[in-house]
């Protein structure tokens, strides 16, 4: 019989490496996550802590786990007026669980509705690096940065102004959190800068008030932390997922089925043909 080991060594090695992972090491009566064993984590260190250990590699100190649980606890949800959590409900009513409702929601969760705390997060970085690049003070290089977006076609400022809050009531809160963690010397408070002045920007450059919102406020806390950008997203989807799971659950309770965006004694705006007749067979 033919010796095939050395073959099948190398076949199983390339199994092996097929998915290469640095996060979790699992076999049979044994799992590490990011080199701890479960056993020891579960108990000792809290939800926030553990998402920092899984997507950053290292355990944050409790100072920095609280900071970051505000944020998370800060954007869980904004009512069914909000695209997540209103298609979240629908799919509940079409007969959809709970698994469906809350992948149906976190679905439109993308740049428009859900993405604007990692455009900010970015944002900020930018602004960072106009400054380390000698343009002057936060004033200056905010209005550098946000007058070369705006040549550039770009209409919003990512992280501000909002269609129901003059003052987002979030926003205040997180931002003085993060002015404690600063005064504590937990982080820099360079961003909080940062966006402080681009809200002092926006006052002085427009009619209305564009107050930093929830995406702009949690951007700071994740840009003071050093979260990536495309992390942030991740972690507004988190966030939210608590909302989306408490309103699928609860409409679940609801008696309600297939109930649409509009009560059913309201009809849509039809701007299309007017009303016509087909033509008989032999006109056509």
């Amino acid at each position: 019989m033919q010796d095939t080991g050395p073959q099948d060594g190398a076949d199983r090695r390339l199994a092996e490496d097929w998915w290469r992972t640095d996060i979790i090491r699992m076999q049979p009566g044994e799992i590490r996550l990011r080199g701890y064993a479960v056993e020891e984590l579960i108990g000792r260190i809290s939800y926030p802590q553990m998402v920092w250990l899984m997507t950053r590699g290292s355990l944050p100190s409790p100072a920095q786990a609280r900071l970051m649980e505000a944020a998370l606890v800060a954007g869980v949800d904004h009512g069914p007026q909000a695209p997540s959590i209103a298609i979240a409900r629908m799919a509940v009513t079409g007969g959809v669980g709970i698994n469906g409702a809350m992948a149906s929601a976190i679905n439109v969760l993308d740049d428009v509705h859900g993405g604007a705390g990692e455009q900010a997060v970015a944002l900020f970085h930018e602004i960072a690096a106009e400054i380390a690049a000698g343009a002057g003070p936060p004033e200056a290089a905010v209005a550098r940065v946000l007058g070369r977006r705006q040549a550039a076609g770009m209409r919003y400022v990512p992280g501000f102004g909002h269609r129901f809050h003059p003052v987002d009531p979030r926003a205040p809160r997180l931002l003085a959190l993060v002015d404690e963690a600063a005064a504590a010397g937990l982080v820099e408070g360079r961003f909080a800068a940062i966006a402080r002045a681009i809200d002092a920007h926006l006052k002085a450059a427009k009619s209305r008030p564009v107050p930093m919102n929830i995406d702009g406020a949690t951007a700071v806390i994740y840009a003071e932390l050093g979260f990536a950008p495309a992390l942030c997203r991740g972690l507004f989807i988190l966030s939210r997922a608590v909302g989306i799971l408490a309103h699928a659950h609860e409409q679940s309770l609801a008696p309600a089925r297939n109930k649409g965006p509009l009560p059913r004694q309201w009809l849509w705006t039809y701007g299309g043909a007017p009303d016509r007749a087909l033509p008989d067979e032999g006109d056509r």
